[in-house]
């Protein structure tokens, strides 16, 4: 086995091998013990005793962080004319609706969320096979196709 270096044995010797830290303990014992000189990051194993095989027992889900990843979002609001000053307005960074559809067909896929209106994914749904494997495609289910755009906008 390799040597541990200075840092790993002053690591080592502040964490107790057989002792169960709670999350709150656990998070402040990662704050003492980085010794990085950039942000570390931590992974988190949760075991929640569900069989993944039965449908009723899957776990999805989808987390935003508290202050963000640090990365800036750019928004398309695909949307009818009556909506685009409400998008605007909540900081989409691209409003419109057939210019934009126009552009993804000739392979413009320079932003990272698409959000539309139920009304639009008609003429939405051809472009599934460039959007689909991006991840762009809006969904229902991730509140990306809704009435209210601009509370879809601001998340």
């Amino acid at each position: 086995m390799a040597k541990l270096t200075k840092k790993q044995k002053e690591a080592a010797s502040k964490i107790e091998k057989n002792k169960l830290y709670t999350l709150k303990d656990a998070s402040a014992l990662i704050k003492v013990v980085a010794s990085a000189k950039f942000d570390e990051s931590v992974d988190i194993a949760v075991r929640l005793g569900v069989d993944p095989r039965k449908a009723n027992q899957m776990v999805r889900g989808v987390v935003t962080l508290p202050h963000g990843t640090g990365k800036d979002v750019r928004v398309l609001a695909l949307v009818t004319p009556d909506k685009e000053a409400e998008a605007k307005a909540a900081g989409a960074d691209h409003v419109g609706l057939d210019d934009y559809l126009q552009k993804i067909k000739d392979g413009w896929t320079d932003v990272d969320v698409i959000i539309t209106m139920p009304a639009v994914m008609g003429k939405l749904g051809p472009l599934g096979r460039i959007l689909g494997p991006r991840g762009l495609m809006p969904n229902p289910k991730t509140g990306t196709v809704t009435m209210d755009v601009a509370k879809a906008v601001l998340k």
